[in-house]
């Protein structure tokens, strides 16, 4: 057999098979090994395995499947394994990570029906067979609770869990509050729930809103979380009915401990944010993004926080502040020595902060009784552009109140201390370097952010799992997210609870990404250097 490298270059694909929800009806780019599996102990059963997950589980002649025959001599030669040229780390007997895979997007339709069930029990089999420790999905609330308050459809999420359960895996499942459609990597469109949506029509104060009145229907407004203005109840009695649903729905799951960890989706792409840099709006990165407080709601906030501190002349956003995709320098409040770091400015970030924090606090609280004895998480977002700059404008507008000389990941944490709640941070494959060759003017620094995030959780002693922000196949981001996920040196032994990658798709299945993908499951399982040395060695043979 031709000698083949384990640094594999991303394959091209049609756009089509871009789409990361779609599930291809022939698996001839799925990825199945040969019975030369490092798992020496079972190489002829897991191989026979692989294989039937090829076809179907049928048994049948894979003939069709051109990869499962020459699923390595089709590499490149020219790809040569030299491991003097980058000397890698060592993760033999480090910690043990698990793995989660996020399922597409689109796995479940808007009937609540589950899609392709076959090409998914195809999909799951051969992650099955790397030892990924499960999958994550989400629970679309515009799906479930599509038309009528309180009348619920879980029919497809059952079916899928039934799956995931006869072939032993773990589910990770996020309450997703908000609406799919319109960010980078959806593919597909879930919009709030229809009767959500007919009372915005009428009351379009529900959804946030920017300085030019434009609304934002992806999430409802923090500032409804205690007002009853849908259809009697507010907006955290709304999630808690549906939380509470969905653990009396899934009983038998959670009594079986197939659930291991429920995400809480609290604001735009499941994370706790204000949906600061919509690109429905104009948005394009690296643009600082614009406060999202000017529905009706949280404005009277704002002017009972103002009247409370004594400044009721403080009662209104900045208006120096640019727009979406403004520079923190060209703004007089974003800028070095601006209004930002003024009374008025400290006040207000104060208050808008704090503000995504309180919403946090009200509905963790509901979510940790709801499923209560199983672990709870929720997301926040990498906003790593202009970290480089005194302001940090872009996180500012997210609701981060993190400029240079302030901690605003601290306050997040302590409150997601008190409700036992995991943070899930993203970007961990980013690193700085890249991004300032690739975008100079944003003063980005990835890597800074997630040292800070991660240290602002591990202070107060809560558990911190990660997951990409983009798609990554490469060994480089591979290597990032594994040094982030196990710190060399760290005289405390931290390191992330669990990792969740991003995204279950064709392009993943591909078999020079999926070998790739492989031997990272093993190094964050802590897999000795010999298993990968014996896995190099079967290649050679």
């Amino acid at each position: 057999m031709a000698m083949a490298s384990l640094q594999f270059l991303p394959v091209t694909v049609s756009s089509e098979s871009r789409r990361l929800g779609a599930i291809p009806s022939s698996w001839k780019s799925v990825f199945v090994r040969h019975s030369w599996s490092c798992d020496r102990s079972g190489s002829a059963v897991r191989s026979r395995a692989l294989a039937m997950a090829g076809n179907g589980g049928t048994g049948e002649k894979t003939d069709d499947l051109p990869l499962i025959h020459a699923s390595m001599d089709g590499v490149d030669d020219k790809q040569e394994i030299n491991d003097t040229k980058v000397p890698e780390r060592d993760f033999s007997d480090t910690p043990y990570v698990p793995v989660y895979v996020m399922l597409p997007l689109g796995v479940i339709n808007m009937n609540c029906e589950l899609v392709e069930p076959d090409g998914l029990l195809q999909q799951l089999r051969v992650l099955k067979s790397v030892n990924v420790d499960g999958v994550m999905v989400d629970c679309w609330w515009g799906i479930v609770e599509a038309h009528h308050p309180q009348e619920y459809n879980w029919a497809g999420y059952r079916r899928l869990f039934q799956i995931v359960r006869e072939l032993k895996l773990k589910l990770q499942v996020v309450m997703s509050f908000h609406e799919c459609g319109g960010n980078v990597g959806d593919d597909v469109h879930i919009p709030l729930p229809q009767w959500v949506a007919e009372i915005g029509r009428y009351n379009p104060e529900i959804f946030f809103t920017d300085s030019e009145g434009r609304r934002n229907p992806e999430c409802l407004t923090w500032g409804i979380d205690k007002e009853r203005v849908l259809r009697g109840r507010t907006a955290v009695e709304v999630y808690f009915d549906y939380m509470r649903s969905f653990r009396v729905e899934f009983d038998d799951f959670f009594e079986d401990g197939i659930i291991s960890e429920i995400e809480i989706g609290l604001g735009p792409c499941g994370e706790l944010r204000y949906p600061s840099y919509p690109a429905k709006h104009g948005w394009k990165y690296p643009g600082i993004g614009e406060f999202q407080c000017f529905d009706m709601y949280l404005m009277k906030s704002l002017t009972k926080a103002a009247e409370a501190r004594g400044h009721s002349f403080w009662a209104r956003t900045p208006n120096n502040a640019g727009s979406y995709n403004s520079r923190p320098h060209d703004t007089g409040f974003f800028c070095d020595g601006g209004d930002y770091d003024s009374y008025y400015g400290r006040f207000f970030l104060n208050w808008y902060s704090q503000v995504l924090i309180d919403h946090g606090d009200r509905v963790l609280s509901l979510a940790k009784l709801a499923f209560e004895g199983t672990c709870i998480a929720t997301k926040l977002s990498g906003i790593h552009w202009w970290y480089k700059t005194a302001s940090h404008a872009a996180e500012l507008t997210a609701g981060f109140y993190n400029p240079c000389n302030r901690n605003g990941y601290a306050a997040i944490a302590v409150m997601l201390k008190k409700h036992d709640c995991a943070m899930n941070f993203t970007c961990v494959e980013l690193r700085t370097l890249n991004q300032h060759e690739d975008f100079p003017e944003a003063l980005a620094d990835p890597e800074g952010l997630v040292w800070q995030v991660l240290n602002a959780a591990w202070d107060v002693c809560i558990p911190v799992a990660s997951e990409n922000a983009l798609p990554c196949h490469d060994r480089e981001g591979y290597n990032k997210i594994l040094e982030n996920a196990k710190p060399m040196n760290d005289p405390d032994g931290r390191h992330l609870s669990a990792f969740t990658y991003l995204r279950l798709s064709p392009i993943l299945m591909e078999s020079r990404n999926f070998l790739e993908f492989e031997r990272f499951v093993k190094r964050m399982h802590g897999k000795t250097s010999l298993a990968i040395r014996e896995f190099v060695s079967d290649l050679q043979d």
